[in-house]
């Protein structure tokens, strides 16, 4: 008899059980915001955490992994409403750091698929798609993954040959490792979609659980892609969608991720989920939004809602669940009330919430009292576009987008106003205009995110270094309260938030400054050592983000100028930096500040 999982905990729990029992060490949930990588905002995936360690550096836990990693994904954020969308997910993982390659993996994909004692699910009920191989770049096709499947008992029939498009990770950047895939799917109760009906299809037939990732292969710089020595396998299985499918619901929302958050909506609004199209939708968007609010806020590294980056995202994310909110009558104050039953839910699997529970309380409540006075100021500049309409009937574009812009004030209010005084709006013309925005914004970040950790492997390893020493220095000048909050390094510059409550002085600024090029000067060597978290503490270490690293940790030594715990690369000495710079000292958000800073420039 199947022991199969009904729970959200339970799913957790035998994942991790499974793979212990395999030899893999148990690592906890990176935080939701990457340390020191400009080139995305959030964790989008299970492995984002851990490409240093598949890159080859040496993991603290060893060479065998498994996790429940948090993930934030908002492309899609405008989707968020439907059957599926989410914008936080969890992400079941488990690797192999030059450890076991294919034939492991999908072995025990196997097992823990259709396992009596794992998930028990029905081997007739499951499909795989593996590499179809790519002459134009000499790949070939992925036989090898073919056959292990058929040596679980997997029918030919249910083995289909996919695409690049389909089946290829990779690389993370322009160069690096990547490698045919292989992907399990639920075969559903919907008939086939024609005679070529396949996972490739988006009929609805194939839904996809789980997904092995071999990297066997580096691409060169030059597009060549070679076969690699050490090879890792990386994989992932989400979560929500996965508990839906075991226990045969319809959509993630009517999983218990979800119940209890959809519960406070309805009591909160006297409204009942599932009554209309129009309820239901926004009932998912207040659940699914609130629930990444309060994982970013609540994160070891959260942020505030700001104007730029995360907190950008962030202040979206809390407005828009605010906006959805008023649509269903719900009254100030109630995004407090339903953080705190996803922190209630969620306490016990990610510690962090209940520990920053006050500052995510207060920064809900301060974010939903901005986006009245916002509201309110929208309003004004409605009531003055109106006026200068002098009888016309429709709000251009123009216009529209300006109140969107400029003041913060949603579309959707805009046109529920404009019905209010008998108007319409262009929205043809806001759309054109909301797009050629979107497309200055995405250019803009694609030069200000241009060259990653990839790509400037040494200059990321001098400027993290530079954080360590800025990060002691700053203790020494105000006080150990003093806290990192995040950094964003790119090839030209670093960016430091730390916590502190006003503007930094002249002098205070200088001092740093001073402190830092002073360790410089003393090109004092960065030495490494692999430890757990007390024994560093107890050496005088600060890590703030430690929790990430597992059991084992590695404690980066700079003279006695920095002690920390960290994942990152690092100078060999602290000379390696030449000098150091602060550029701007400024307000990150409430209770936080950052500091740009550049260091010097290492002769040819």
């Amino acid at each position: 008899m199947s022991v199969r999982p009904t729970t959200s905990n339970e799913l957790r729990a035998m994942w991790l059980r499974f793979f212990e029992q395999k030899g893999h060490a148990v690592i906890p949930s990176a935080s939701v915001i990457p340390e020191n990588d400009p080139t995305v905002l959030f964790t989008t995936a299970g492995m984002h955490p851990l490409v240093p360690y598949l890159m080859g550096q040496k993991h603290p836990a060893g060479n065998r992994l498994c996790d429940v990693q948090k993930c934030i994904r908002t492309g899609d954020i405008d989707e968020v409403g439907d059957a599926s969308h989410l914008t936080f997910f969890e992400m079941l993982g488990n690797w192999s750091l030059g450890d076991y390659f294919k034939k492991e993996a999908i072995s025990w994909s196997w097992e823990f698929l259709t396992g009596k004692e794992w998930l028990g699910l029905d081997p007739d009920r499951l499909a795989f798609s593996v590499f179809e191989g790519d002459e134009e770049r000499g790949i070939p096709r992925d036989d090898e993954a073919a056959n292990y499947w058929r040596e679980n008992g997997v029918k030919d029939d249910h083995i289909f040959f996919l695409p690049r498009a389909n089946n290829w990770w990779g690389p993370a950047g322009q160069t690096g490792p990547c490698g045919p895939d292989t992907e399990m799917f639920i075969i559903t109760d919907k008939e086939p979609c024609g005679p070529d009906c396949s996972p490739a299809c988006d009929c609805g037939r194939y839904l996809e659980i789980w997904n092995d990732v071999f990297m066997q292969y580096h691409k060169n710089a030059d597009g060549a892609f070679e076969p690699m020595a050490r090879k890792n396998v990386d994989t992932g299985m989400g979560l929500e969608r996965t508990i839906c499918v075991l226990n045969g619901k319809k959509t993630v929302y009517d999983t218990d991720a979800f119940t209890g958050i959809l519960a406070k909506i309805a009591e909160l609004s006297g409204r009942e989920y599932g009554a209309d199209e129009k309820t239901t939708r926004a009932f998912r968007i207040i659940a699914d939004h609130m629930r990444t609010a309060t994982m970013i806020l609540g994160d070891p590294r959260g942020v505030s809602p700001s104007n730029v980056d995360q907190g950008y995202v962030l202040r979206r994310l809390i407005r828009r669940a605010v906006r959805f909110g008023m649509e269903l009558g719900m009254g100030e104050g109630f995004t407090c009330e339903i953080a705190a039953v996803i922190i209630a839910q969620y306490q016990d699997v990610y510690p962090e919430l209940k520990q920053n529970e006050a500052f995510v309380l207060e920064q809900l409540k301060l974010e939903e009292a901005r986006f009245a006075r916002t509201l309110r100021q929208g309003e004004k500049e409605f009531a003055k576009m109106v006026a200068r309409m002098e009888g016309g009937k429709v709000i251009d574009g123009v216009s529209a987008f300006k109140l969107y812009d400029t003041y913060g004030f949603p579309i959707e209010m805009t046109k529920e106003l404009a019905a209010e005084h008998g108007l319409t709006v262009d929205e043809e013309g806001f759309a054109a205009r909301f797009e050629q925005h979107q497309k200055t914004s995405h250019a803009g970040a694609e030069q200000r995110f241009k060259g990653g950790l990839a790509d400037h492997s040494e200059q990321t390893a001098r400027l993290h270094t530079a954080t360590h020493l800025l990060h002691g220095a700053l203790r020494k000048v105000l006080g150990d309260e003093v806290a990192q909050k995040g950094s964003n390094i790119t090839a030209e510059r670093l960016r430091f938030d730390f916590s502190f409550g006003r503007k930094m002085t002249k002098e205070e600024i200088a001092e740093v400054e001073r402190l830092v090029n002073e360790a410089i000067a003393a090109d004092a060597p960065v030495e490494m050592k692999e430890t757990t978290v007390a024994e560093a503490k107890a050496e005088g270490a600060i890590g703030l983000f430690e929790s990430k690293y597992g059991e084992k940790v590695r404690m980066y030594t700079m003279g006695p100028f920095s002690k920390e715990i960290c994942g990152g690369p690092h100078a060999n000495h602290t000379g390696e930096l030449i000098s150091f710079k602060i550029q701007k000292e400024e307000s990150s958000s409430a209770g936080v500040r950052r500091i740009k800073a550049v260091i010097g420039a290492k002769a040819e």
